[in-house]
């Protein structure tokens, strides 16, 4: 069975002051083109396909014509679609169930009674069927009224808690698509600074990767690099496009799964993703990135770094005029640095719950103890999610 793995569309994104429409179509429409040329089982979408919980409705009108694209195709090809972090749960949530007609499966709400459980989407391939588990992004307060007190206290337990609800058969084969912040042991993903921040209280916003390792692939949203997370099988697929300046160096692609038959290894592969423009830094001195400008690199989203000694004269006009989507201009020179090194320190960025220990330490003259501070952090944690996406 083969299998095509997207997420993070991002659709309604901007890259600094431009509009990314244009973009996001081109590079839908190259996914379109590539599902139809390998002809996939099945396509998984692991959250986060909007920007923005209250979508524009050019953003609805780009999303609904490469739903309307793949729907095209002939047989049908099941897409499984998730809610991420950025997904307004219930306005993904309207008409799914029409949207099912056209095989397209969307979960954006986790169980929210004890008749519900996770969609579950099945497939048949020559070696039997492979179970579709589709998990929303979830947090704690979503769900902890399902379970008795104190069974739910962070994001890995709320996880582990409704996966072993859902009695999942792992005789069988089954995936995962799940739209969290994972984490092997002390491994962490590589994060981009286009991905939105979440403050750590004491690492409960992750899970380790061990709540899924039971399943034969995890297709993971969230993380805007496409890499693997402990294992080879729980994979992120990465943004379709550059969403940050700290992506200039990323190669975007379509994670293709190929799964076999029980306990045989996958193969996985990546089919390169090709944007209408590249985002890419300059760095030098300002005639010499003029100089060496291309037709084609002047079309590109460029972040340029200046090193010139000298004052130079409206550089940013300059290079607008060679550039047509500059992003910014930085100025990296011996006047620069030297500022920034007697610049006072910044002040240090603390979580919640580094600040309550700091400050019960100060008063209480002792540090605070392993089940105090576990204590604190679950209310901390708690306290963060009592807003709901609408």
């Amino acid at each position: 069975m083969k299998l095509f793995h997207l997420s993070d569309l991002h659709i309604g994104k901007q890259l600094h002051q431009y509009n990314l429409a244009e973009s996001q179509c081109f590079i839908l429409d190259q996914i379109a083109d590539r599902i139809r040329e390998h002809k996939p089982d099945a396509v998984l979408i692991a959250g986060d396909i909007f920007d923005r919980s209250a979508p524009s409705g050019e953003a609805y009108t780009i999303f609904d014509d490469f739903l309307n694209k793949i729907a095209a195709i002939l047989p049908a090809i099941p897409v499984m679609i998730i809610s991420g972090n950025h997904d307004s749960a219930r306005r993904l949530q309207y008409a799914s169930s029409f949207f099912e007609k056209s095989s397209i499966f969307i979960s954006a709400l986790p169980p929210q009674n004890e008749t519900e459980y996770l969609k579950k989407v099945t497939c048949t391939d020559e070696f039997g069927e492979v179970d579709f588990y589709l998990l929303p992004f979830v947090k704690p307060g979503y769900v902890r009224h399902l379970f008795p007190e104190g069974i739910v206290t962070d994001y890995g337990s709320a996880v582990k808690a409704i996966l072993q609800r859902e009695n999942i058969d792992f005789s069988k084969r089954n995936v995962l698509i799940s739209h969290q912040f994972y984490v092997s042991g002390i491994e962490e993903p590589s994060r981009c600074d286009s991905e939105q921040t979440v403050i750590s209280v004491g690492g409960l916003d992750s899970l380790d990767v061990s709540a899924v390792m039971g399943f034969d692939y995890v297709a993971l949203g969230h993380i805007h690099q496409a890499q693997k997370i402990g294992c080879a099988h729980i994979r992120y697929s990465g943004t379709p496009l550059k969403y940050s300046v700290s992506e200039a160096g990323h190669h975007k692609s379509i994670t293709e799964i190929t799964l076999s038959a029980k306990n045989t290894a996958l193969v996985i592969e990546n089919i390169p993703l090709i944007s209408d423009r590249d985002v890419c830094r300059e760095q030098g001195k300002l005639n010499d990135i003029l100089d060496r400008a291309d037709e084609k690199h002047r079309h590109d989203y460029v972040s340029v770094t200046l090193t010139d000694e000298n004052e130079i004269y409206h550089p940013k006009e300059q290079l607008e005029e060679i550039f047509d989507h500059l992003l910014e201009v930085r100025i990296d020179n011996s006047r620069t640095r030297k500022y920034l090194q007697n610049a006072p320190d910044s002040v240090r960025a603390l979580d919640p719950a580094q600040v309550f220990m700091e400050f019960y330490e100060t008063i209480q003259k002792c540090p605070i103890s392993p089940e105090e501070m576990k204590y604190m952090q679950e209310i901390i944690c708690q306290a963060g999610e009592e807003e709901r996406d609408e």
